[in-house]
Order: structure tokens, then C-alpha cells, then sequence
């Protein structure tokens, strides 16, 4: 295609502003008030069985209550969440974000929706504008998205909010 005949898109862009990056344990650095919310990937099957999902599930039951009153199942959960806060921890807020629909099958199926996940840290950032926010790899883990386009797209919708990638370390 000759470059005439393709057409002008005149589109504004958010300045993205790069995440903070720490290493360590998200779930006790929360618990010990570094921040103010949790943004965890979830399904839409109400299956927190694996990885930090599990251990939300284990430590904040309040996150996996909230995730168990929607309907199992639901398309429409996909890029949408829901949260709890979490009154032992300083009303620590748990977002469950429904980055993919299903869990599971083969091992180079990508289950994370891009869409979904712009569509959350868009939401995110109208609803609760301000908060300090922690976050694991998001949708590249189990889930099996790209790292690089996720960031890219959490830094693009969370161009005014103080939000850090928690890597794993013990």
C-alpha cells in the first residue's frame, strides 16, 4: 500500500509515565501499608487456585468473597473488577481485575485480553484517582501475555497515579 493511500488518524496520546519498580513480597509489603491498593489478575471462572491469586485468596478472603458474588462465567466481568477492602490492613484495598475470561489449556495459549486490561487501569484510574497501587505482572504470568505490552499499557492509562511493579523476591 502506497504511503497516499493510507489514511491520516489524528490521535492525542497520554504521556505515559513509567511505573516505580520494587523487589520483594507484594502481599507483606501491603500488609505492612506500603500501599494503598492491590491490582491482581483475575478470570472470570471465580478460580483463584494459582499463583498470587491463590495467595490473595488465602490471605484476604474478603478479595475471593468479593470475586464469588458475580455470576461465574460472565463475559461481561471481562475488563471490569471488583475489590474488598480489607479493615485489618488499614482498609487495604484487593482489586480483582478480570484481565482474561478463561484459565487453563495449552501451554502457549495467551489468556490475558489486552483490551481488558487498558479497559481496568482506564477504570482504575477515573474510580480511584490517588491511591498509592501495587501490582504484580499482571496477565504475563500464568495468563501468558507479553510483559512489555501489558506495562506499556498500564503506564499509558496510569499516566497520573503513583503505581509500582512488586517483582518476586523473598
Amino acid at each position: 500500500m502506497k504511503a497516499e493511500n493510507i489514511p491520516f488518524v489524528n490521535r492525542t496520546f497520554k504521556k505515559a509515565v513509567p511505573s516505580k519498580i520494587i523487589y520483594g513480597d507484594l502481599i507483606q509489603l501491603a500488609k505492612q501499608n506500603y500501599f494503598d491498593a492491590i491490582i491482581h489478575g483475575c478470570n472470570c471462572f471465580n478460580n483463584m487456585e494459582k499463583g498470587i491469586a491463590k495467595q490473595i485468596k488465602d490471605e484476604f478472603p474478603e478479595a475471593y468473597e468479593a470475586d464469588n458474588k458475580t455470576k461465574k462465567g460472565d463475559k461481561n466481568k471481562l475488563g471490569n473488577y471488583t475489590f474488598a477492602k480489607i479493615p485489618r490492613y488499614n482498609n487495604l484495598i484487593i482489586i480483582n481485575a478480570y484481565t482474561q475470561y478463561y484459565y487453563g489449556g495449552p501451554n502457549d495459549q495467551i489468556q490475558v485480553d489486552y483490551s481488558a486490561v487498558r479497559h481496568i487501569f482506564e477504570l482504575l484510574n477515573f474510580d480511584c484517582g490517588g491511591l498509592k497501587f501495587a501490582y504484580p505482572r499482571i496477565g504475563a504470568g500464568l495468563a501468558k501475555g507479553d510483559w512489555h505490552v501489558i506495562s506499556n499499557i498500564i503506564n499509558e492509562e496510569f499516566y497520573n497515579q503513583d503505581h509500582t511493579l512488586v517483582e518476586w523476591r523473598k
